[in-house]
């Protein structure tokens, strides 16, 4: 199936805020503030420094996303891109939405010289995510994440 792949834009907010919510609640049983949430998801459409928003659709419905942040790596002198806020609707998972969201991602990446790399992090117990992701081509990394939150 064929899926249309556009950058989100700031009237895009409430789909990803609802989609970031649903997705926080099914991956790890964690209810955002949603005000936090409204804002963080503003925030990143008014300054693509901060996360880029790209939007599946079907027709006119969207039906996933995915964000990427940006982490400069000193070792390699060049750019890895994080992949976050994935969220496909659970009547379209397993027809492709993500693997056409990844590849728009992949193709991006290849055609940028200072991308190195794409990176993401998943739950450890959510077994059917790492399997889409090993699907698409993506290997396990070495390193744990650890982290001091809230500050």
């Amino acid at each position: 199936m064929a899926f249309t792949i556009r950058r989100a834009v700031p009237a895009d907010a409430p789909t990803i805020v609802e989609f970031n919510r649903l997705m926080a609640q099914e991956s790890e049983g964690k209810t955002l503030d949603a005000n936090i949430l409204g804002r963080g998801v503003a925030n990143a459409l008014a300054d693509p420094n901060k996360a880029l928003y790209y939007l599946a659709l079907q027709q006119d419905e969207i039906v996933g996303q995915l964000s990427l942040t940006f982490e400069w790596s000193d070792w390699r002198n060049g750019w890895l891109w994080w992949i976050q806020s994935v969220y496909v609707k659970p009547e379209w998972r397993r027809s492709g939405v993500f693997r056409s969201l990844y590849e728009y991602v992949y193709q991006a990446a290849q055609a940028d010289p200072d991308v190195i790399g794409l990176r993401l992090y998943v739950e450890k117990e959510n077994l059917g995510a790492q399997q889409t992701y090993l699907s698409v081509g993506m290997d396990w990394a070495n390193y744990l994440i650890l982290e001091r939150y809230p500050l």
